[in-house]
């Protein structure tokens, strides 16, 4: 019998969500063979089989959160995939000669009988995870649902009602009750949120909690990007293998120029010292069904606009295929955030992680600018720049974005500075 073990992913991550079994009892399994999902943290992790054979037990039910080195599975080695069917009669013909003799009375009261009603029951991963809690049988709950199907709204619901004839216990156990009756699911969804939205929220909320968080705007003229990437940008992707020019290169290329001149914005703080990144990794928000995730295009000092270009178009289909790696999303130094392709005007971005700053992109828009002693309708673009006070002061803040724009007007400068 071969253990299926939650493996250890990265020295961050201690535990991770069941999401689904691909395999279920009694499904023939080959060594190496993906067998369920687990949604951490940071990125979905495929299990693997280690040994062949068939599934013969799953000790952790989906939505059920695992620790790493939990057991939570078992494979048969070397059985083949009619082996489990024997087991399965028995049970079904177990309870047709035993419950007789138990007389079903005393078949209630043990734990064994009531945790085997559980299983059959149809519930929600959460609901069966708050009965496990409460300790509560879900073939004792009534569900709302005319499908039969258990939420985790029914179970708080039962566990409030056995709490009225109690005289003591009473009072603290009747606070669960008016939470589920206030949810009318005709009018309201309940949807419960990912693990990694929970853990987004929750670093999202620390990072405007614990910096002195301040953000400065200017803008951008993009004239001059514009007219350069259409007269290019056909024979640049035909040079490059399809590869597009986009707007992300000229960005990722002037920051990373200016954070050569303002190492502050660089930086991160670790306890009581201030670490100055010598290398630059440029995160990269990518907008999935599941959520914002940020891989790191690296090493875009040494990188070129079709380097770069072919870097991001790689991570965003990456992340929308949930085929990200962990290494594809530790360890960045900065990150840009393009608002503008949903049509954002101005935003103040939170900073991401332990970072110092990020750079918010936003729609290039056509506005009347004063160009000289005419006005002239022009395509602009608001950038923002949200940084962390207690390392970047307002002189490097304003410097530093006032490169990005410097460069990105006069992208002949880009290109040198490249």
């Amino acid at each position: 019998m071969a253990d299926i073990i939650v493996p250890e992913l990265a020295e961050s991550i201690t535990e991770g969500e069941i999401v689904r079994w691909v395999k279920q009892v009694g499904d023939p399994v080959e060594k190496g063979e993906f067998i369920v999902e687990l949604e951490t943290d940071k990125v979905n992790a495929e299990i693997i089989s280690e040994e062949a054979g068939v599934l013969t037990e799953i000790l952790a039910q989906e939505g059920e959160v695992v620790e790493v080195g939990a057991v939570i599975a078992r494979v048969q080695e070397g059985a083949v995939a009619a082996a489990p069917a024997p087991k399965e009669a028995p049970k079904a013909e177990a309870p047709k000669q035993e419950a007789p003799k138990a007389e079903v009375k005393p078949a209630a009261a043990p734990v064994v009988e009531e945790t085997s009603s559980t299983e059959r029951v149809i519930a929600s991963p959460a609901a069966r995870k708050l009965a496990r809690e409460k300790g509560i049988d879900l073939a004792a709950v009534s569900p709302v649902d005319p499908q039969g199907r258990v939420r985790v709204q029914d179970v708080a619901a039962y566990n409030a009602a056995p709490a009225a004839p109690a005289a003591q216990p009473a009072a603290p156990k009747a606070a669960p009750a008016p939470v589920a009756k206030a949810v009318d699911e005709s009018r309201v969804e309940v949807v419960k949120m990912t693990r990694r939205q929970q853990t987004a929220a929750k670093r999202l909320l620390e990072v405007s909690q614990n910096t002195a968080m301040l953000t400065t705007f200017n803008e951008i003229d993009m004239t001059n990007v514009m007219a350069l990437r259409k007269r290019k940008k056909e024979a640049f992707q035909e040079a490059h293998d399809g590869t597009r020019l986009g707007f992300m290169s000229f960005f990722t290329k002037a920051v990373t120029a200016a954070l050569k001149k303002y190492p502050a914005v660089n930086a991160k703080i670790v306890g009581d010292e201030i670490h100055y990144n010598k290398f630059f990794d440029i995160g990269v928000a990518v907008a999935t069904p599941d959520g914002l995730v940020v891989p790191n295009v690296r090493d875009t000092d040494r990188k070129n606009f079709a380097e770069i270009e072919a870097s991001i178009a790689d991570l965003a289909t990456k992340a929308r295929n949930k085929k990200l790696s962990l290494q594809d999303l530790e360890g960045g130094s900065f990150t840009i955030t393009n608002g503008g392709v949903f049509g954002s005007l101005m935003s103040t971005p939170i900073i991401n992680g332990d970072q110092a700053a990020i750079l918010g992109m936003h729609n290039i828009v056509k506005r009347p600018i004063a160009v000289g002693d005419e006005i002239q309708i022009r395509p602009m673009m608001y950038v923002a720049l949200s940084y962390d006070h207690r390392i970047i002061n307002g002189k490097e803040s304003v410097g530093f974005l006032k490169m990005v724009k410097d460069l990105l007007e006069n992208p002949e400068d880009l290109l040198l500075e490249a």
